[in-house]
C-alpha cells in the first residue's frame, strides 16, 4: 500500500498536485479544484494536530468500522459522507490553496511519525501511525482521481 511518509510516493502525490489545473473538471461530486484542494488540506491538518474537531456520536458509533474499511488496500467509494468540518463552500484561490496543500504535504513526509496528531481522529477514534498515514495517501489520490490526475 502507498504511503505519504514514503518519499517516492509522496514526490508522486506532489507530482500529480503540481499537474491539476483550475479548469480540470471533475469526475463526481461537487466541488470545484480549488475546493478539493483546500478540503484536503483540513484531513491533513487534522492528522498532524493542527486542527482539533471533537469526536461525535457518529464516530463513537461507526468510526471503528469504517477506519478498518476505508484502510484496505482499495480506492475509496465516490461520494462518501464527509464532516461539515471539512466542507469547502467559498470559492477559494487556487494557487493559493496548491501551494498550501503542498507545504503540508511536504510537512507530514518530513515529519515522519512524529509529526502525527496524538490524539483521536474525530471521527475513526484512535489510530496507529499506519492507518494515519495510509489515510492521508488515498484521501489524496481519492481527490487527484476526481479531477483526472
Amino acid at each position: 500500500m502507498k504511503s505519504l511518509l514514503n518519499r517516492d510516493h509522496s514526490n508522486e502525490i506532489i507530482e500529480r498536485i503540481k499537474a491539476l489545473t483550475e479548469g480540470n473538471p471533475a469526475q463526481w461530486g461537487k466541488m470545484n479544484a480549488a475546493q478539493m484542494l483546500a478540503h484536503t488540506q483540513v484531513a491533513l491538518k487534522v492528522a498532524m494536530g493542527d486542527v482539533n474537531i471533537k469526536r461525535g456520536l457518529p464516530g463513537l458509533l461507526f468510526g471503528n468500522f469504517a477506519r478498518k474499511q476505508l484502510t484496505k488496500d482499495k480506492p475509496f467509494k465516490h461520494n462518501l459522507p464527509t464532516a461539515k468540518e471539512f466542507l469547502v463552500r467559498t470559492q477559494p484561490n487556487f494557487e493559493e490553496e496548491r501551494r498550501k496543500l503542498l507545504a503540508l504535504v511536504s510537512r507530514f513526509t518530513d515529519g515522519g511519525p512524529d509529526a502525527l496528531a496524538k490524539g483521536p481522529h474525530p471521527f475513526f477514534g484512535r489510530m496507529t501511525v499506519q492507518e494515519w498515514d495510509v489515510l492521508q495517501w488515498k484521501h489524496l489520490d481519492h481527490h487527484l482521481r476526481q479531477f483526472g490526475v
